[in-house]
């Protein structure tokens, strides 16, 4: 009987060996333990724990045999009250101190989400095995606690205990959670010494670990060496080159999937949509929207809040908001996507009426909500909400952070409130960031307060002194008042830290495709083409009245050279291309990795109304929508 249970190989022949069981009288505990074993290893675990109760009801003891397959059974169903029943018949039936048993019970224990009870179990046993250590570090690995994982693989070396290649899967987990990169090509190189480089699960984890640690390169070298990566690789890969800008490949990847009719799931479409968010391409987002709308996932409340993250940052918000409109099951976090979205392009006055909306909608605001409405009040010029926001934020329980307590720094510090913002920050409860002293020092480059400024500068060189940024906006002030002298001592400063300032550059979508151009560009084949648009719109700028704003010059020169400079930034080349390369009044979309200057932002503003176009320009803080002479941020940026 028991052979004919253990050599059952599918549904059919266990369902016959049960057959053959019910017709005994009385089982032995050696047949009730085929039968609840043939369930377990054919994962029929419903079938196996009614044959435990029987087997209990029948007045039959368990043995050691008995325990550890009825434990993997509740592991397998995380049944979590069933397997502290179980526990305790374990004590009752004098099994506390079998090994087995106890490896079981730590694994299942591990299973049912609850590394603390596992590890109450692992603490007690005298004999631990390769098994029961690997049981209690995939325990910790798997449930969010990565660093209490480390600490007990630390402790199974030093017992001479050497690691399998499970639990190197679980060791690599914990290094990749907590980002060590270092450490993880430790256990790379014992993974090799071991000679199980070629191991699969072993494949994925170090795939996993060096996607998200930036090392993309050598993750994809692993990726290609399956023959056919399963879902989780593709997964660790896309997602891996999405937060390590490599936008692009992403894409590419998600769309090799695609063509090669691999099925995604939730994770890997959201790492797609931040994919293309980054590019910033509207027509590959509008791609990306056609392909949720005919998949499963185009009700999936998380791709959904992705979809609106991703318009935004794509130059739509309207787009975002019909992605929000047509979500069903709308939580805090899909209304806080899109009151950030509205953040993002300084539309506050419908950030606040969306923010009244989701109240009445029965829905508590959380912290990244207030920082879309600080942000899109901060755009707007909105100081008098921005304040009043700030300050209910507590009425919701919520403690504000620095990031919303640099947002009330730049409200103030952005509408000329120099001293309250100064006052704020030197009663702020925390101890004030970069983000907050960078604000101020923001606002001074605006108001040209150079003492101030030079007060913020000092805060932020103490806090974080390899920054190039904040040596770029203390020399951006004293260029604006004209401290020469003082430009040149920062810049000698920056020489001495081997500091550089970062190359600005601009891209615009022609045809779903983008150009980058940088300063003085003159490396696109259609260069003098574009130079000589450049020199029809600066004809017409000057027929229509412009005037060079030259304190947006940031070098002491004359006149002539200032004009060459400040015609040839990297936005106007690309404003000159879209205009050569599309149709009459064909909207251009431009994305700058710095902040646009106050010259180019007025020029733009009538090359809108000259050429009637709207352009869209994302510069590294926010969108500007320009159209007919005027632009969304109302100047106020």
């Amino acid at each position: 009987m028991a052979k004919l249970i253990n050599e059952s190989s599918n549904f059919g022949e266990i369902c016959y060996a049960r057959n053959v069981f019910d017709e005994f009288r009385d089982p032995d505990v050696f047949l009730w333990n085929a039968i609840i074993r043939g369930y377990s290893r054919h994962n029929m675990f419903g079938d196996a724990i009614e044959m435990y109760l029987r087997m209990e009801m029948a007045g039959v003891s368990p043995d050691c045999f008995t325990f550890p397959y009825v434990l993997k059974v509740c592991g397998g169903l995380r049944a979590l009250e069933m397997g502290r029943l179980v526990h305790g018949q374990i004590f009752r039936h004098g099994f506390e101190s079998d090994v087995f048993v106890q490896n079981s019970l730590v694994a299942m224990y591990v299973k049912c989400s609850q590394p603390r009870r596992a590890r109450t179990v692992f603490d007690g046993l005298y004999d631990r095995t390769i098994v029961t250590w690997t049981s209690i570090i995939s325990g910790y690995a798997q449930n969010g606690e990565p660093m209490e994982a480390l600490r007990i693989f630390s402790q199974m070396r030093q017992s001479n205990v050497n690691p399998d290649w499970i639990a190197l899967v679980s060791v690599l987990r914990a290094y990749t959670d907590v980002e060590d990169l270092e450490q993880g090509k430790s256990v790379h190189g014992c993974v090799i010494k071991m000679g199980l480089e070629y191991e699969p699960d072993l494949l994925i984890s170090l795939t996993s670990m060096y996607a998200k640690c930036g090392q993309v390169t050598v993750a994809r070298s692993f990726f290609n060496q399956m023959e056919i990566p399963n879902l989780i690789l593709w997964n660790a890969m896309i997602s891996g080159y999405a937060k390590n800008g490599y936008a692009e490949e992403a894409v590419r990847l998600f769309r090799e999937m695609i063509c090669k009719n691999i099925r995604v799931d939730s994770i890997t479409v959201r790492s797609a949509i931040l994919a293309c968010a980054q590019v910033g391409s509207l027509e590959l987002a509008r791609w990306m929207d056609d392909y949720i709308m005919k998949s499963e996932y185009r009700n999936d409340v998380f791709v959904n809040t992705a979809l609106i993250d991703m318009y935004a940052k794509c130059g739509s918000v309207d787009l975002a908001r019909i992605v929000f409109d047509r979500t069903l099951d709308k939580d805090v976090v899909v209304w806080s996507a899109m009151i950030v979205g509205y953040g993002l392009h300084g539309r506050g006055r419908e950030a606040i009426d969306l923010y009244h909306a989701m109240k009445q909608a029965g829905v508590c605001p959380n912290d990244v909500t207030f920082v879309g409405l600080l942000t899109a009040c901060n755009h707007s010029g909105l100081v008098k909400e921005g304040w009043e926001l700030f300050h209910r934020m507590r009425d919701y329980g919520i403690e504000p952070r620095l990031q919303h307590y640099a947002c009330v720094v730049d409200l103030l510090g952005r509408a000329g409130h120099l001293g309250q913002a100064y006052d704020f920050i030197t009663n702020m409860p925390i101890e004030p960031g970069v983000s907050v002293w960078g604000a101020l020092l923001s606002a001074c480059k605006i108001y040209r307060n150079v003492t101030l400024g030079e007060y913020a500068a000092e805060q932020l060189f103490s806090i974080d002194p390899f920054n190039t940024g904040h040596y770029v906006q203390l020399s951006n002030l004293y260029a604006s008042v004209r401290l020469w002298g003082r430009v040149a001592k920062v810049r000698v400063l920056m020489k001495e830290k081997g500091l550089s300032k970062d190359l600005g550059y601009s891209l615009i979508e022609i045809n779903g495709k983008l150009q980058a151009f940088c300063v003085g560009d003159k490396s696109h084949p259609r260069y003098k083409e574009i130079y000589e648009e450049l020199e029809r719109l600066e004809k017409r700028l000057k027929e229509a009245g412009f005037i060079l704003h030259t304190e947006s010059v940031l070098h002491d020169l004359n006149y002539e050279e200032t004009e060459e400079i400040l015609c040839n930034h990297s936005e106007r080349l690309a404003i000159a291309y879209g205009l050569i390369s599309t149709p009459p009044g064909t909207t251009l979309r431009i994305t700058k990795n710095l902040r646009a200057c106050v010259n180019c932002h007025s020029a733009t503003k009538l090359i809108s109304k000259l050429c009637d176009r709207e352009i869209v320009v994302r510069d590294a803080n926010r969108f500007h929508h320009f159209k007919d002479g005027f632009c969304s941020c109302g100047d106020y940026w």
